[in-house]
């Protein structure tokens, strides 16, 4: 399994299946290749389709490597490892698709960086959160102590949700902690063809940040926000606007 060293020279994992048009997938926070892509079937889909499918294991996630300092996810390190993941396969373009966390790491990405042709932003509607320091403290105590009795009710799907999953619990903390979830999305300076597209039972929505940016479009499937990536019909939108 192939691995490379990031403009931090933090090491992060990524697999390739596939031949022709290159897409990127980057998956959501407590995820990783194999939860986000592989087992729905939209990575199959993808390939089945003809596309090079390159999934990347986020910093912190999956095989790659988990540092418990929130200064090595902080100032867009995820985008920077996207250009890194670029570079390293000497991507001169390919289509992007991010799914919440990976949809804002997409778009922070494609307002910077010309080589995408189009991109698929997934469970995700423009914004993070309010911006503020007690938001990052309320999500960052889902992965403290020994039990969830001080974890915020808001927050115990997502605490549940890693650690059913193994997911280590002191990278989420010093993600959480770090500004990967605050400050602005810049959709004007996103040209390239865009799809929006979440679930119908996801607080996110997919129509203000569809109108927001110069070339994009809005679709909803069945779900909510972790359940959405299990319909069939994700993997199908995503497959039919790449085409």
């Amino acid at each position: 399994m192939p691995d490379f060293a990031s403009f931090d020279d933090v090491k992060l994992h990524y697999e390739v299946e596939g031949d022709a048009f290159p897409v990127v997938l980057l998956h959501g926070i407590i995820a990783n290749i194999e939860l986000n892509w592989r087992a729905p079937g939209i990575w199959k889909a993808l390939v089945d389709a003809g596309h090079r499918v390159i999934g990347i294991d986020a910093r912190g996630h999956g095989s790659s490597e988990k540092p418990h300092d929130p200064s090595a996810y902080a100032d867009n390190a995820m985008a920077k490892d996207v250009g890194a993941l670029f570079d390293h396969l000497d991507l001169k373009q390919a289509d992007v698709v991010g799914y919440s966390m990976g949809a804002g790491v997409a778009m922070r990405f494609a307002a910077r960086d010309d080589r995408i042709r189009r991109l698929v932003l997934g469970g995700f509607g423009g914004r993070f959160g309010q911006g503020r320091d007690v938001d990052r403290s309320r999500f960052a105590a889902a992965f403290e102590g020994d039990d969830e009795s001080s974890t915020p009710e808001e927050f115990l799907p997502f605490r549940r949700f890693a650690i059913g999953s193994g997911m280590d619990m002191g990278a989420l903390r010093a993600l959480v902690r770090s500004d990967q979830f605050e400050g602005e999305f810049e959709a004007a300076k996103i040209r390239v063809p865009t799809l929006v597209v979440c679930g119908d039972e996801d607080p996110m929505q997919p129509h203000e940040l569809a109108a927001a940016l110069p070339d994009g479009r809005a679709a909803t499937v069945k779900g909510d926000h972790f359940m959405a990536v299990i319909d069939p019909a994700l993997a199908s939108e995503i497959v039919s606007f790449l085409s």
